[in-house]
């Protein structure tokens, strides 16, 4: 009897392991490339942007945590100054497509466009670029140096919370960081807990 309820609890255990058995990319090494299409159907890589900095923003605009920082116009002016200074910002949205939040690209254009948003939002529906990056969470962000190597990843800020009464009271780790890497300065710091909802993998 005991040895049949052992056996039953293998395959959950085996799930629990399995789950995250994709490797992340670290701060200090390369920055996977990616191929996705944007939300006009035009494929973009990070390979494109060699030479510039570059933030990478998962995001899934039905998430609590996205809604603070796009609600409130955080994430939309963070977007512009960064842009402002040369850098490129790619939103990644790696919501499956059987998911309640997921949303099509013309819908997605549209919420950016409500929110004053002028990063480029990917599509990443099957969830590639997102298990090549460790992203866990909505928002998860990262920067990559002109060299194609990755400094920063993390949390938007220092306040893990949804209340946009935070955002004023948070250091904002991407501006700060993107501040230390363009003055030629190391990140400090260059990694944070990432707070926020689950990314909604395809399974």
């Amino acid at each position: 009897m005991l040895r049949r309820f052992v056996l039953a609890l293998i395959p959950a255990a085996t799930l629990l392991v399995a789950a995250p058995a994709y490797s992340a990319a670290a701060v200090g090494q390369n920055a996977p490339d990616f191929a996705l299409k944007d939300a006009n159907g035009k494929t973009v890589k990070l390979s494109d942007f060699k030479g510039k900095h570059v933030v990478l923003e998962w995001t899934n605009p039905g998430c609590p945590f996205v809604q603070k920082h796009y609600n409130g116009g955080n994430m939309p002016a963070t977007q512009k100054e960064a842009l402002a200074k040369g850098v490129v910002w790619l939103s990644i949205n790696s919501t499956e497509k059987g998911s309640a939040d997921f949303m099509e690209p013309v819908k997605l254009a549209a919420w950016q466009k409500e929110k004053q948003a002028p990063a480029t939002m990917l599509m990443d529906e099957d969830g590639v670029a997102g298990k090549a990056y460790g992203a866990r969470t909505t928002p998860h962000m990262y920067i990559v140096n002109p060299q194609g190597q990755l400094i920063y990843a993390g949390g938007i800020d220092s306040i893990a919370s949804a209340n946009p009464a935070d955002i004023p009271k948070a250091t904002n780790y991407v501006k700060q960081g993107l501040e230390q890497a363009l003055a030629g300065k190391p990140l400090n710091p260059a990694s944070t807990q990432p707070y926020g909802c689950s990314v909604k993998y395809k399974s």
